[in-house]
């Protein structure tokens, strides 16, 4: 069964990274190819978990960019977020690599303690959020603005919605007491990752069709096949037309495919890879992070023994997210919709947390908080609106938008 899913999810990524583009041949010339330069990658999943497998995909396309060669990388998988993180780190270093890279947010802390020791080596931990406050030159946080790509996602879910409720193909249950059409959202954890996700879902949507109430359930599991398809279940019931995720299977748009063919009027949208697979009616698209231009980035200054950056977070104007192709069933005009939408990130018309387009509590957000300085996961300091909008990923690269919004109801 697990071979069955990892030869699914390689033919998934295939598209999925058709969407982020190649590199170039021009990066191949940025770093000098050192025989000796050495990394390993520690990884919290495997092949068979989308996430993990966006992460591998990216790896491999930076080394084959940069002259990197297959026995200069060595790769652990499934590594859980504990003391087996550092342990797994440490060795890495004893045996020589000069880059050592972990992808899960629960590895922050072993890999800090594992770059206090070996001073020579650069460690990265993926979607983390302590580097800066470290001052260890030698340790390195990075994600992408994938925020960025979940307001697009969001934009193809808007349109499909407005389509929808013009052709009048929706029931008297997709719509609450006030009239907004039902959204779910099946979440991971509730941690600012996650919220800050389905919130630029939510403004994405609204951007199009403003009438809409959106419910997240989470399933306290990056990774559930079964779990994330019963929640989609859930949330279809309830008379969720749009079904998002944050979360790494292809459980909830298996589900949706499912409900669909039985007759349910609900679509979905996806997150890492293409779900056109698995949900080829019920699939919108997936929003998805292009991780070959940061491992190009890191890695290529990594081999020619430059600093790599403490803090990196792009998106768009990089080409570093993306969504996959759009499925048969999006709403007319949807390409040219998104196409717009992109084009104005990139010149800085639209972004993402603009205080104008979201309340809390029925009233306009002036101030909010992006650090967390004390651990407790509540942003305390660096204010992060101004200009009119919340600096998501500024001060960070990890994604920090902890603000409940008016319009998101959480389930548990």
């Amino acid at each position: 069964m697990k071979k069955l899913i990892a030869l699914l999810l390689a033919v998934l990524m295939v598209v999925s990274l058709a969407a982020c583009g190649a590199t170039t041949d021009a990066t191949k010339d940025q770093a000098d190819t050192n025989s000796d330069f050495k990394m390993g990658v520690i990884l919290i999943g495997d092949e068979n978990e989308g996430y993990t497998y966006a992460h591998i995909q990216g790896i491999k396309d930076a080394a084959k960019a940069l002259g990197l060669a297959d026995d200069q990388i060595i790769w652990k998988y499934t590594i859980p977020e504990d003391e087996t993180c550092y342990d797994t780190a440490a060795d890495l270093a004893d045996q020589g690599c000069n880059l050592v890279v972990s992808n899960s947010y629960g590895h922050q802390s072993h890999m800090q303690q594992a770059a206090t020791e070996f001073p020579d080596v650069t460690f990265i931990a993926m979607t983390g959020d302590t580097a800066k406050a470290s001052g260890l030159p030698n340790f390195c946080n990075a994600f992408t603005a994938v925020y960025e790509s979940r307001f697009v996602s969001g934009v193809v879910a808007g349109m499909k919605i407005k389509e929808l409720v013009e052709n009048d193909k929706l029931e008297k249950d997709n719509f609450d007491a006030d009239g907004n059409v039902k959204v779910g959202y099946v979440g991971a954890y509730p941690y600012a990752e996650v919220k800050s996700g389905y919130t630029a879902f939510f403004l994405g949507i609204k951007s199009v069709y403003d009438k809409v109430a959106m419910s997240v359930q989470f399933t306290n599991s990056w990774f559930d096949l079964t779990k994330e398809g019963e929640t989609a279940n859930q949330l279809i019931s309830q008379g969720c037309v749009i079904i998002g995720q944050h979360a790494d299977s292809t459980g909830a748009p298996s589900a949706v495919q499912a409900a669909l063919e039985a007759g349910d009027t609900c679509y979905s949208i996806g997150y890492n890879i293409d779900m056109l697979e698995v949900a080829p009616q019920g699939a919108l698209t997936s929003a998805t992070n292009c991780w070959s231009v940061y491992y190009t980035e890191a890695i290529g200054l990594a081999m020619k023994g430059e600093a790599v950056p403490t803090n990196w977070a792009k998106g768009y104007a990089d080409d570093a997210v993306a969504i996959t192709p759009l499925g048969e069933s999006v709403a007319p005009g949807t390409q040219e919709k998104v196409d717009e939408t992109i084009a104005a990130i990139k010149a800085g018309e639209i972004h993402v947390f603009d205080t104008d387009t979201f309340t809390v509590k029925g009233e306009k957000v002036e101030a909010a908080f992006a650090t967390d300085t004390d651990g407790d996961f509540i942003p305390d300091a660096d204010e992060a609106v101004f200009d009119g909008y919340f600096h998501e990923s500024y001060f960070q690269s990890a994604p920090c938008f902890a603000l409940d919004i008016d319009g998101i109801t959480l389930l548990n």
